[in-house]
């Protein structure tokens, strides 16, 4: 089965989504999954997994009202306020949905230390006693934050967003690489190769740019722990759907199939328990 490990649904709302600015009008309407479904067929993929893009229980609700209606949609990485008094009483109501299987937090819009705050660390250590996973979403300037919070959780699933967002259009890759390289040491982290194109030259991208980040982190992270994900629709500021999963593809056509079948889709079935 071949599953889009990380993607995105919203009702366009100029308010909640002020993020998506006057150079995003690509993206500024509805992206639903009635939009995705032609996608993801057209591309032989059989699922995907809708990943949290708002701080709300809201969506939440929403995403996972979308999952139970489109099959295809075979998870939800929803929001819950990890830092919050009650979290465990949240965590139970949306662990009565089988389709709830992980957590996100933007973190990445945060102060650098954001995740080691004890409140924060609370939550995290809640989610295993429901099979919940976590979603890492940070820049290279909170990789460090990382590093301490996975270690401090060694039976907590936790899968890196975007490579951690690194700096593929000034083309700094050292510290980053050090830093992806200590994450992946810890056995219990995954990475999503996903969100690339975003992190270049939105207009100019070369595929070339991209290859000495994903060396990095296959050499740190290897087949068994790498998920793909297109980051549809937001990839769209910068490529297509077929644009963006090429970069991929091309990366690991010497692959075996088992080993592309593996980041196409087996990963992620056993890192979500779909």
């Amino acid at each position: 089965m071949k599953i889009d490990a990380h993607q995105h649904f919203w009702k366009y709302d100029p308010v909640r989504d002020a993020w998506i600015d006057d150079s995003m009008q690509v993206i500024r309407k509805d992206f639903l999954p009635k939009h995705l479904k032609p996608i993801l067929n057209a591309n032989n993929f059989d699922g995907c997994i809708a990943v949290q893009a708002d701080q709300s229980e809201t969506e939440t609700h929403f995403l996972l009202d979308c999952a139970e209606k489109n099959p295809f949609i075979k998870g939800v990485v929803g929001w819950v306020d990890l830092s919050a008094d009650n979290v465990e009483e949240r965590l139970v109501h949306f662990s009565k949905n089988k389709l709830f299987k992980g957590v996100r937090h933007i973190v990445q819009a945060e102060e650098s230390n954001f995740m080691l705050r004890k409140d924060f660390k609370n939550g995290i250590g809640k989610l295993s006693s429901f099979n919940l996973t976590y979603d890492i979403l940070i820049f290279p300037t909170q990789m460090e934050a990382a590093i301490n919070l996975v270690n401090t959780f060694p039976n907590q699933k936790f899968v890196i967003d975007h490579l951690a967002k690194p700096y593929i259009k000034a083309g700094k890759i050292e510290d980053w690489k050090t830093k992806i390289t200590a994450l992946a040491k810890i056995p219990n982290v995954y990475c999503k190769v996903s969100g690339l194109v975003t992190e270049a030259d939105l207009k100019h991208w070369k595929i070339q740019d991209f290859y000495p980040y994903l060396d990095a982190v296959f050499n740190a992270f290897g087949v068994e722990r790498i998920l793909y994900g297109s980051d549809w629709p937001v990839c769209l500021l910068a490529a297509n759907y077929e644009k963006q999963l090429h970069i991929i593809q091309n990366y690991v056509k010497d692959f075996s199939k088992e080993e592309q079948s593996k980041i196409f889709g087996e990963n992620a079935i056993k890192f979500y328990n779909l």
